[in-house]
C-alpha cells in the first residue's frame, strides 16, 4: 500500500552549524529515500544565514512504508562533523529535529479547507526584532471540532500554515482513530453484557 508522509527537518534555534546539518540531512534523506524506492520531493526550503545551509526543510514521501522509513530519524538528529563556518571550533556535535507529519489532504478524516480559519499572530521566543515586527506564527480553527493547530516555529508565514494544517489534519485523524477504538471497547462490552 502506498503512503504519503511529510517530514520537517528544522535547526530550531541553533547556530549555523545546525542549518548547515538541516541541508545535509535533506540531502542525506532524500538520496536514502529514493535507494529505498520511494518518490521524495522537497515542498519547502527556508534558506539560513549562511551559504548552502537551511533554517527548515520540508520533504513529502510517497511510497510502500514511507512512514516506517521516516520514523526512523524523527526526533532530535545528532549531526557530527568539525565546523566549516568557524574553523577551530571546538564543538563538533550539532542538533536538529525532525518532525513526522501527515499531508493535509490524506487525513483519512478530509480536511476541508474551507472549514478552517486561519489567525496570523506574532511568534513568541528569542528574535529579536523579528519577532517583533512580524506576524509569521498560525493558528489553525478547524471550525467543525473546535480544535487547534498552531505553529511558530518557520519565519514564513506560509510554511507556517502548511505546518498548521498538517497538525490539524493529525488531530482529525487521532480523533477518527479513537472513536474507532471506542466503538470497537463498545463492540466488546456487549458481550460482558450477555
Amino acid at each position: 500500500m502506498s503512503e504519503r508522509i511529510w517530514v520537517q527537518i528544522t535547526s530550531g534555534r541553533g547556530p549555523a552549524e545546525c542549518q548547515l546539518a538541516v541541508a545535509k540531512l535533506a540531502d542525506v534523506l532524500e538520496k536514502e529515500a529514493r535507494k529505498a524506492g520511494l518518490a521524495c520531493e522537497v515542498l519547502d526550503i527556508v534558506e539560513g544565514r549562511e551559504r548552502a545551509t537551511a533554517l527548515s526543510a520540508l520533504l513529502s514521501l510517497e511510497g510502500e512504508d514511507a512512514h516506517a522509513f521516516a520514523v526512523r530519524s524523527r526526533g532530535s538528529v545528532l549531526w557530527i562533523c568539525p565546523s566549516p563556518i568557524r574553523p577551530g571550533h571546538k564543538r563538533k556535535n550539532w542538533f536538529v529535529g525532525v518532525e513526522v507529519l501527515a499531508p493535509p489532504e490524506t487525513s483519512t478524516n478530509t480536511l476541508r479547507i474551507a472549514d478552517v480559519v486561519f489567525e496570523a499572530m506574532r511568534a513568541s521566543g528569542p528574535g529579536g526584532q523579528h519577532v517583533n515586527k512580524t506576524e509569521s506564527a498560525v493558528r489553525a480553527t478547524h471550525k467543525p471540532t473546535d480544535l487547534v493547530a498552531t505553529a511558530r516555529e518557520e519565519r514564513s508565514q506560509a510554511m507556517n500554515k502548511k505546518l498548521a494544517l498538517a497538525r490539524l489534519s493529525a488531530m482529525l485523524a487521532d480523533g477518527v482513530e479513537a472513536a474507532k477504538a471506542d466503538a470497537e471497547r463498545d463492540r466488546w462490552a456487549q458481550h460482558d453484557a450477555l
